[in-house]
């Protein structure tokens, strides 16, 4: 449902609040399960929203657009760390924390390893953390500028390089954009391909990250074992479908190539060789107490907190939180496939793991009813010039990824994505405060926000 509303109404409009975005007429706000409201700009501004995840989406629209929310001027920039000719920044200095005998420590944005840039600042009183603030924006790309004034078919491979570990997911909701935005329903058999790589993408990133977080707590053994796993679904994806990411390979309209000769049994000799290893790894997690010991009780999300936020995927599910995109609001062809989303209540470190454990059998049984339910036919259909606006969603392994547009003729004249992560680093800031600093890369790869994909 799309509606206008007056400024009053705007402000008052209540319900899971998922992202915030403007144009060159209007400010956009999206509820959960996909009602999207606006509001007229009146000079260059609109009103400020209340709700716990707005902050960042405002940011975004002052640096992106220069519309700002009435009521909000004084929140820091999302993207822009530049200094002024005169010297100044518009990156306020970090406030120290007025508790006797607290600290500063400054983390990044340079970290070890191949990871994505990102500043954090740690107010710590002993080891306890009082205060973390994540200063983002180091891979500002300009990505949405870019989308702009080309057709969907061209903008696609933008869409596929926003965040490259969910390559897929934001290939797929920018493709179920374009889609709506052009009244086009994609062939079943591209629909199931799609379901197909969505699936590998989940297994391979919490495969990933499982075994890197047991690696942080000491374990290497499991986390090249997972790692491992990891390398026989990207080599099975190689097979399938001809890259390690599969990325390029959903279309608006469909898939660009279908499943190469030799794909299907690649595929499920993987999902047979993880399946055959996962009951023996997850015992290690289970059963051994120093294992235990950092992850239970360690980077708390309370569940309130989570629902306050709209938190989607692991994050939510391990907060009590049961959404999933894929059945609400849902796309094809999830609905005839009896989805299990495993939800846990602690809110910490381990019940995001055991969530991400959980959705790994899951994962597995839904790619073999895909391809033992694979039907024939075109692979894709293409786009035709339209005029029209579009919202699409893809799951993601993190969470929803929605991307809304709007067409002139078949050319992108604006263009917004809203990534899981959006509404997970400000829980993040929560979290590091109910545990000590060591541990904080333990919480932030169980969260594992995606730094480049709030970077717009």
């Amino acid at each position: 449902m799309i509606r206008e509303l007056s400024a009053a109404e705007w402000q008052a409009k209540q319900g899971r609040f998922v992202a915030l975005w403007t144009d060159q007429n209007f400010a956009y706000a999206l509820y959960h399960p996909g009602e999207l409201v606006f509001v007229a700009l009146e000079q260059g501004g609109y009103p400020a929203l209340a709700h716990k995840g707005a902050g960042w989406f405002m940011r975004l629209a002052r640096d992106l657009n220069g519309h700002v929310a009435r009521g909000f001027e004084a929140a820091p920039p999302a993207i822009d760390h530049g200094a002024a000719p005169d010297g100044t920044s518009p990156w306020p200095n970090f406030a120290r924390h007025p508790e006797e005998g607290a600290h500063q420590v400054a983390v990044g944005p340079v970290h070890a390893g191949i990871i994505e840039p990102g500043h954090f600042r740690f107010d710590v009183k002993g080891e306890q953390v009082l205060r973390l603030t994540a200063r983002l924006g180091y891979e500002h790309k300009g990505i949405l500028a870019l989308m702009r004034g080309k057709s969907p078919s061209h903008a696609a491979r933008f869409a596929a390089r926003v965040s490259g570990d969910a390559t897929v997911a934001h290939s797929l909701a920018f493709a179920h954009a374009a889609e709506q935005a052009a009244g086009l329903t994609p062939p079943p058999r591209a629909v199931h391909l799609r379901a197909i790589m969505a699936e590998l993408e989940r297994l391979a990133n919490h495969t990933s990250d499982v075994g890197a977080m047991a690696g942080d707590a000491g374990f290497a053994f499991l986390d090249a074992r997972f790692a491992l796993l990891r390398e026989w679904l990207c080599q099975a994806a190689q097979a399938g479908f001809g890259h390690r990411l599969m990325m390029d390979r959903v279309v608006p309209g469909g898939v660009a190539d279908d499943l190469a000769d030799g794909g299907r049994e690649a595929i499920l000799a993987a999902l047979s060789a993880i399946e055959a290893e996962l009951p023996s790894l997850r015992r290690v997690f289970e059963d051994y107490a120093s294992l235990q010991d950092r992850v239970v009780g360690t980077g708390l999300v309370p569940p309130d907190l989570a629902e306050a936020y709209a938190a989607g995927g692991y994050v939510g599910r391990a907060s009590g939180q049961r959404g999933d995109a894929r059945l609400s609001p849902g796309y094809a062809p999830y609905e005839t496939f009896a989805l299990y989303v495993p939800v846990e209540q602690a809110g910490d470190v381990a019940a995001r793991i055991k969530v991400r454990l959980e959705e790994m059998p899951e994962s597995i049984r839904l790619v073999r009813e895909f391809l033992a339910s694979l039907p024939d036919g075109a692979l894709c259909l293409a786009p035709e010039p339209a005029t029209g606006m579009g919202l699409g969603v893809a799951e993601s392994f993190r969470g929803p990824v929605w991307y809304w547009l709007r067409l002139d003729a078949g050319q992108i004249a604006d263009i917004f994505i809203a990534d899981a992560s959006t509404l997970h680093w400000p829980l993040l800031e929560y979290a590091a405060t109910t545990s000590i600093l060591a541990d904080f890369p333990l919480i932030n790869k169980s969260m594992n926000g995606s730094y480049a994909g709030v970077d717009l």
